[in-house]
């Protein structure tokens, strides 16, 4: 998919979301929509307090999409809120409201706001798989090394 042809996706706005904008990209280039809160009332999250806090819309995804649910790094850097379980995925065959599990990792109580921006939302095309059990996987230069084995320090400069 290019800019000029977007993926059209069916969205259902929830009545407890309404008079809220939909998800929408901040800027031409935004790779992620800004999902808002439609909470009725204002929602304190208490230092180490994690909340499931609504959006108010159900989306259908075509088939091979998903919805990555993920921070906002105004948030977490300002405040040290974040979704708890990043990225969350919205299945395609899901038809429940997307729902964003923040996590208040600051130090102060946060408050969210109805209407406020909590995450943002990226559509991805994803691949599905069918296993081929062999008794040996191809060699490679890394081979099964992992979890720090290629190293911490600086990158070699050519």
């Amino acid at each position: 998919m290019t800019s000029s042809s977007p993926l059209h996706v069916a969205i259902r706005q929830l009545p407890h979301a309404e008079g809220l904008a939909l998800p929408a990209y901040a800027t031409a280039d935004a790779a992620g929509l800004d999902l808002l809160a439609a909470v009725d009332a204002p929602v304190t999250l208490q230092p180490g307090e994690r909340r499931l806090v609504p959006t108010g819309i159900a989306i259908a995804l075509p088939p091979g999409f998903e919805a990555q649910v993920r921070p906002r790094s105004g948030l977490a850097l300002k405040q040290g809120v974040t979704v708890l379980n990043a990225p969350g995925t919205v299945d395609a065959d899901y038809r429940g409201e997307v729902g964003v599990i923040l996590i208040n990792h600051g130090q102060q109580p946060f408050v969210v706001n109805r209407g406020e921006r909590i995450a943002q939302m990226v559509i991805a095309a994803y691949s599905r798989v069918d296993w081929i059990a062999v008794a040996e996987l191809p060699d490679t230069a890394r081979g099964a090394g992992g979890f720090g084995s290629t190293g911490t320090g600086a990158a070699k400069t050519a």
